[in-house]
């Protein structure tokens, strides 16, 4: 599976405007926190990997999920190829990595507040230390099907007043890391 992403800075208050102008559909808040790892066997930072765990608090409960993400597959946009599955304790998968080598490098805390819109996710981030963004993604099962829904998630950034030269490519982690930091997540 190929996550298609692009990601801008932007005002939240005038994309919500343009949402509820497009008749999007509220799905809910959430809060992340995402655990980056460092492997011991390779720099991420090097191979453009992203080892996390993410705790996801919703109203309805709490979630973990451990998710692999591979190096960005183009240049235009966040596509990479991601792995991810759920956890059953948190705790124990931190101690497994730990257990292995596998050190915590970062922790990035969000708040996210999602629509959907013309068959993507549209996401507003508030992610402490680094700022408000909006991303606009979609999942591909191939690698030859990246390049049209890129194109479709670039019109939507249009459709929100957004301008698709004004993306990042890079990560969360890597704004909070700052000008040494690196590019996973």
């Amino acid at each position: 599976m190929y996550e298609v992403e692009v990601k801008v800075r932007a005002d939240h208050d005038a994309v919500r405007d343009r949402l509820q102008a497009l008749d999007a559909t509220a799905v809910g808040t959430v809060t992340q926190v995402d655990t980056y790892f460092d492997a011991p066997h390779r720099e991420f930072a090097e191979t453009d990997e992203a080892l996390r765990i993410r705790r996801e608090e919703r109203a309805d409960g709490t979630e973990t999920r451990l998710t692999y993400k591979g190096p960005l597959v183009e240049t235009a946009s966040k596509t990479r190829e991601e792995r991810e599955t759920t956890v059953g304790d948190e705790a124990k998968a931190h101690a497994i990595f730990e257990s292995l080598g596998f050190t915590p490098a970062a922790t990035v805390r969000k708040e996210r507040e999602r629509f959907t819109h013309d068959g993507f996710t549209v996401t507003l981030d508030s992610v402490d230390d680094v700022g408000e963004f909006v991303e606009v993604e979609t999942e591909v099962d191939t690698e030859s099907a990246v390049e049209s829904r890129r194109e479709a998630a670039f019109e939507v950034l249009r459709e929100l007043g957004l301008d698709p030269d004004d993306q990042t490519r890079t990560s969360y982690l890597g704004f909070l890391l700052g000008p040494g930091g690196n590019a996973q997540g």
